[in-house]
């Protein structure tokens, strides 16, 4: 056995091993919690992409953002749900904030919540691949690379909120109107929301905030106090989803209060 083989053989096991930890004892992880105003410490003029998902502004039964992000990053469509592909979707309340209580109105709690990657502080998912197919890069999104993914999907157990989709046959067939400025998948990988780095590199906003006619999603620098997602975030009482976990995400909710 060579050595680059054994190494790979070891690294496999270890994320085996912690990926079986991390579906049972996540909840074992430090519970840091990201405070809006205090992620700029330290960090000097580093940035840190971030979301707010202002759910008061998200209108029913409207879905741009999620078939304008399906449609520049090829996402296929199947009719099989177990074959589903997803970077951006909707899903109840009670799921994506099971610990949350009576924060949001009923009517707020009644209607779906769109939820995609968190681009964690601290991703589960980075730790337990055992051939570094994701990792976190330095302004905080969490990428994926297609070539070096093996399917083997530790991720996907790692992960808290769902986020990944795992091809279980080509996907190509099944993309309705080709996009060339993002590669199609192949079967046997993992992917996934990436806040649209390739648009960001361009210096465009991500698709599902420019399709947005109501202005429910604010992208921008955590970093940065000046940024508007930063002054949404100090002046709003906001929700990150399961953030007992340690996680740290990086995609903040703001709902119609009530305790009725």
């Amino acid at each position: 056995m060579d050595h680059d083989r054994r190494h790979f053989l070891i690294r496999a096991g270890s994320a085996a091993l912690f990926g079986l930890g991390a579906a049972a004892g996540l909840p074992a992880l430090a519970a840091t919690r990201l405070l809006p105003a205090a992620s700029g410490h330290g960090a000097g003029n580093a940035v840190r992409w971030g979301m707010l998902v202002d759910m008061t502004r998200c209108v029913e039964p409207c879905s741009s953002c999620i078939d304008a992000c399906h449609s520049v990053h090829n996402v296929p469509h199947f009719d099989n749900p177990k074959d589903e592909i997803k970077w951006i979707w909707k899903m109840d309340y009670a799921n994506a904030f099971p610990d949350s209580g009576q924060f949001a109105s009923s009517r707020q709690t009644a209607a779906p919540v769109l939820a995609l990657c968190n681009h964690c502080a601290n991703p589960p998912c980075v730790r337990v691949c055992p051939v570094q197919a994701t990792f976190k890069r330095e302004d905080g999104i969490v990428e994926m690379d297609f070539h070096r993914c093996i399917g083997c999907r530790f991720c996907m157990a790692a992960c808290p909120y769902g986020s990944r989709s795992f091809n279980w046959r080509d996907p190509r067939p099944f993309i309705e109107k080709y996009d060339y400025g993002y590669p199609t998948r192949e079967a046997g990988v993992v992917e996934k929301c990436n806040f649209c780095s390739e648009r960001l590199a361009r210096g465009r906003q991500p698709a599902c905030v420019e399709a947005c006619k109501n202005r429910a999603l604010v992208f921008g620098n955590l970093n940065d106090p000046g940024s508007e997602l930063r002054r949404q975030l100090s002046s709003r009482v906001t929700l990150q989803r399961k953030p007992e976990l340690g996680t740290q995400p990086s995609v903040f909710y703001a709902f119609e209060r009530g305790h009725d």
